[in-house]
């Protein structure tokens, strides 16, 4: 049986919006020889998780001193047993089918290393908002979420918080880039340069809105925190640009 490892941060967790996640990604259909595994990792020790999600032999729960995000989703990533890993943010939601979708290209697509999906903003009444500037759906050449990433004042054009990744790649880059508020952009930015990836034009994640969520925070467009972290980001993606590949 194949696996495919859902990594999930989790901090300080709103219950209703950790057990709306569980009950999307239960509801997923699997390819024939496939299952799914959800590593949920608290960073701290609150045991929230623990206390609010059902009994389900499919769902790892453990926790970590506090160390952030990044710290978090890595050692999330180190309990994974899954060939593909699957970023799921806590308080956001799978669409119907997006892990079938996710496991059919990788296999069938070997070069592809790593697919993105189109995104939905879930506001806070219910409704839910699409973006216009989606890319077409298919094949992302090395290079060119990456530039851009630089064409557009550091904007990427498909979303980090929906990236499935083939695990040897994502462990040979580091896993998530340690810096705050950034670290799936700074994995995407590099798993991008270096290997092909798959925009999917369908729906693959439902992304909540909401007052309490990080993104949302003054701290997150800090202009000079902000300024650093694309600076490294953009540095380390020059750096693995340049760095030769064979043909």
């Amino acid at each position: 049986m194949s696996v495919i490892s859902i990594v999930t941060p989790v901090y300080k967790p709103v219950p209703e919006q950790l057990v709306a996640a569980y009950r999307a990604l239960r509801e997923q259909q699997m390819p024939e020889g496939w299952a799914w595994e959800w590593i949920v990792q608290e960073d701290g020790e609150t045991d929230v998780a623990r206390s609010v999600l059902p009994e389900d032999e499919r769902v790892s729960i453990s926790r970590n001193r506090h160390g952030g995000v990044a710290i978090t989703r890595n050692l999330g990533l180190a309990r994974a047993h899954g060939s593909l890993i699957k970023n799921l943010d806590q308080d956001d939601i799978f669409a119907p089918g997006v892990l079938g979708r996710d496991i059919q290209i990788m296999a069938e697509n070997p070069d592809v290393q790593w697919v993105t999906s189109r995104v939905l903003d879930l506001l806070p009444d219910g409704s839910t908002v699409g973006f216009e500037d989606d890319p077409p759906e298919g094949t992302l050449v090395p290079g060119s979420v990456f530039r851009h990433w630089r064409e557009h004042n550091y904007r990427l054009p498909v979303h980090p918080t929906t990236v499935c990744i083939r695990r040897e790649l994502l462990v040979s880059l580091g896993g998530w880039m340690s810096v705050p508020g950034s670290d799936d952009t700074g994995m995407l930015i590099a798993a991008s340069v270096v290997s092909t990836g798959y925009f999917v034009g369908e729906v693959g994640l439902l992304y909540r809105k909401w007052p309490g969520q990080v993104s949302a925070g003054a701290s997150h467009t800090e202009p000079v925190e902000w300024k650093l972290r694309m600076s490294l980001i953009e540095e380390r993606g020059r750096a693995l640009a340049a760095v030769p590949r064979q043909s």
